[in-house]
């Protein structure tokens, strides 16, 4: 059989890898780069090439000519994205063939299925198949079973240079540029592997079963790896669902870090408030020993009743403890001439079954914060949780196929008064918010429209 000529195309937004945008839409795709390396080690080429490189869709004809297969990983996010790429790659190449994969392919199976264009879907990881599937596609059935490694210490440390190049002066490739957490250059990693919680807002679980994580010094050794090689480094996003989790790992991080690293590079890295209450102390020596400057938090909710909805297994008093004690190291750092570590705080309003008193809370929640970057959402209905699932088949959700992309103001769910939630981030409802908080809060500021992000 002759070689096929393949090209790996990777989804976004069109348009932010040539002209200016948010540095978030300009993430790299680790899974891509993943799967793009065990390919090369294995001798297997792709091209590759980027939707957002792209300043239309008409573009895409050119860059797709010619090609036996196509190969997309498909998130729920970049779904419409890969749906229309399909659509152009079998216009052009009538008999070349589609190769889909990741997250979506997961958790909506139907929704891809009714694709004609998509001639293989893998579901599940794929870090163990994707070199048999790419050398001979049709040799496998249409819906295929993923295999994984056991353990995220099996993986070949990623080639960045598989990453697309935007060739941008301010992106510095095959690094990436700041987003307001760190300087540049940024390295991204990821230690671990799907958050162990089952979240009803969250689909990550439904994606792939949990998996043994990186080792401390195979984290360490490529970040110092990345620095001799890139470097030098400025700062370090940790991109794990969930960081702070499993405190022996954390012990040995707090041990390695800062002697084993080049340096102690800022970083930011994930949580949970119902963990950093249970381990008080292991935070604190982390902010005061690892530099670990942003520290992102899933609030999610100042509502007990909401966070109830959203089975996040934390309460008001779990977020509100983070909140102090994190707050509590800011000043004592601050006052000793140190940076003081901020919030990343994800929140997330338009949840079913919210009410404007809970609103409220969660407003509140923020205000209490000192040294905040709020990240604000309204709730979405992704496939693949337990809510999302819900709301789809009560005909309540507003995604599909055509719109499953994040947009800050769309609106995900019927029934939902967004109109309110505007006013709310505005400021329009400060009285009614200030009228439960302290004197001293009642200060700050109640706008936050400017923190409304992609869900």
């Amino acid at each position: 059989m002759a070689d096929l000529k393949r090209l790996w195309l990777d989804l976004g937004d069109l348009g932010v890898f040539v002209r200016p945008a948010g540095a978030h839409d300009r993430w790299q795709d680790h899974g891509l780069g993943l799967l793009r390396t065990i390919l090369k080690q294995n001798g297997v080429e792709t091209d590759l090439f980027s939707t957002r490189s792209l300043r239309s869709w008409n573009e895409l004809n050119k860059r797709v000519e010619g090609y036996d297969v196509l190969a997309m990983n498909v998130r729920s996010y970049t779904y419409p994205f890969a749906y229309q790429a399909a659509k152009i790659f079998k216009k052009v190449n009538p008999h070349g063939l589609v190769v889909t994969g990741g997250m979506h392919a997961t958790v909506a199976p139907d929704e891809m299925e009714t694709v004609a264009e998509f001639d293989r879907i893998c579901q599940g990881p794929g870090e163990n198949i994707i070199v048999d599937l790419l050398k001979d596609p049709r040799a496998f059935p249409r819906v295929i079973t993923g295999v994984g490694s056991k353990s995220m210490a099996d993986w070949p440390m990623m080639d960045r240079t598989m990453w697309p190049n935007p060739q941008l002066s301010d992106f510095p490739w095959p690094l990436e540029p700041e987003c307001g957490w760190g300087p540049d250059p940024v390295a991204t990693i990821i230690t671990s592997r799907v958050c162990p919680w089952q979240c009803a807002f969250c689909n990550e679980a439904s994606y792939i079963p949990n998996m043994g994580r990186k080792s401390v010094d195979q984290a360490i050794d490529e970040l110092n790896f990345l620095d001799d090689q890139f470097g030098p480094l400025g700062s370090v996003v940790i991109h794990d669902s969930m960081f702070f989790q499993n405190p022996p790992w954390l012990k040995e991080w707090l041990e390695k870090y800062p002697r084993r690293a080049h340096r102690a590079w800022p970083y930011w890295a994930a949580g949970r408030t119902d963990t950093v209450r249970q381990w008080p102390d292991l935070l604190e020596a982390l902010e005061r020993e690892t530099n670990w400057n942003i520290v992102s938090l899933g609030f999610e909710s100042g509502s007990d009743r909401v966070l109830k909805i959203l089975n996040k297994e934390c309460t008001a008093e779990d977020n509100f403890f983070a909140i102090d004690l994190l707050n509590k190291i800011g000043d004592d750092l601050e006052a000793r001439g140190r940076i003081p570590p901020k919030f990343w705080a994800n929140i997330m309003l338009g949840i079913p079954g919210e009410t404007r008193e809970d609103a409220f809370d969660t407003i509140r929640m923020l205000k209490r914060m000192k040294r905040v970057l709020p990240s604000i959402s309204y709730y979405a209905p992704y496939p693949g949780s337990a809510l999302g699932y819900q709301l789809i088949a009560e005909g309540k959700s507003r995604m599909s196929k055509e719109n499953y992309h994040r947009y800050p103001d769309d609106e995900k769910v019927k029934g939902i008064d967004y109109s309110f939630y505007k006013k709310l981030l505005q400021g329009k409802f400060d009285r009614e918010v200030n009228n439960a908080l302290p004197t001293f809060l009642r200060e700050k500021s109640g706008v936050f429209e400017e923190a409304l992000i992609k869900a």
